[in-house]
């Protein structure tokens, strides 16, 4: 198996949500009321979608194989030494000055031709997710995260695995729950084997706060890292945590969050659906679109910016 192409695709992993988080579990509130232009509801979003919600993930059959074979060598490879490893290689991010617009564009060649149900690329991705956002209503700094929220995924571009770039991140350091996609694949993983990792809060304490936990290595946190000096808390949030399924939704690391991390994993939860359902819309006009987006981003970025 080629460990750097274990998906035909790499947003497959995102393929099979429902099939991992199945309606019957327990799982957040859909609806959440937040300030921005109104309460964020998912079933509203997909109606604009066009598309029935059965038709973004299959809820029946069970997660397609290549998302088990990453699932695999996710879980045996994210070890607290290796998270450690990649946060001293990329971070604070200082491999190459580009712009918004133009890491973007550089995302885009990320693009999988071998996939026949993923037609789209990227950016459109991105655009029709700030699209559905900007359609709502709601903050040009709202808009914007939806126009960024993947970014980070250009980790792949710099020759990273699929498995340490895309999918659900969870914390290391501390025992790996049960609520976690797959999380039978831990037991290969070297930790296991640490005994300082394996009580019942490892190397963390009870209510230290989310900042304090090391999560796997991916796009989210680097795309955060990349960002975090330049937009406001809530778009912060909705990007570091998009990923943190086995949190925002199964509420399984409660035991660490704060009474902020409570109340800011709501931003999270209200970003979730445009992030998810926003693909089922009407193929964006990206050159259209080009100079709203391009005005949207010199009001909160500086022409370039380190990655």
């Amino acid at each position: 198996m080629n460990e750097n192409r274990p998906l035909a695709h790499i947003d497959d992993w995102e393929q099979s949500l429902h099939a991992r988080y199945p309606s019957g579990q327990k799982t957040a509130p859909t609806t959440v009321s937040l300030p921005l232009a109104a309460p964020i509801d998912s079933a509203t979003v997909l109606e604009a979608s066009h598309r029935p919600r059965e038709e973004f993930r299959n809820y029946a059959a069970p997660a397609r194989e290549t998302v088990r074979d990453f699932y695999r060598l996710n879980h045996h490879h994210q070890t607290l030494d290796f998270v450690l490893q990649k946060k001293q290689q990329y971070l604070p991010p200082r491999r190459l000055e580009m712009g918004i617009w133009e890491a973007m564009e550089f995302l885009n060649t990320l693009v999988d031709d071998s996939d026949p149900d993923a037609d789209f690329s990227q950016i459109e991705h991105l655009v029709q997710t700030a699209e559905a956002i900007r359609r709502d209503g709601h903050p040009r700094w709202c808009i914007l995260t939806g126009l960024i929220h993947d970014l980070g995924k250009i980790l792949c571009l710099f020759g990273e695995p699929q498995w340490a770039v895309v999918g659900d991140t969870f914390p290391v350091g501390c025992p790996f729950s049960d609520k976690i996609v797959f999380s039978e694949f831990f037991s290969d993983n070297p930790d296991l084997s640490d005994p300082r990792l394996q009580t019942p809060h490892g190397i963390y304490s009870p209510g230290c706060g989310l900042d304090r936990l090391h999560l796997s290595w991916g796009h989210d946190e680097y795309l955060y890292q990349v960002v975090k000096a330049f937009l406001p808390e809530p778009a912060l949030w909705m990007i570091r945590y998009h990923s943190f399924y086995p949190g925002h939704r199964e509420q399984a690391y409660d035991r660490f969050m704060t009474d902020r991390d409570q109340e800011m994993f709501g931003w999270v939860r209200a970003f979730n659906p445009y992030d998810l359902y926003s693909k089922g819309a009407e193929r964006p006009n990206v050159e259209t679109l080009k100079p709203f987006y391009l005005d949207l981003i010199s009001e909160f970025f500086p022409k370039k910016l380190w990655w």
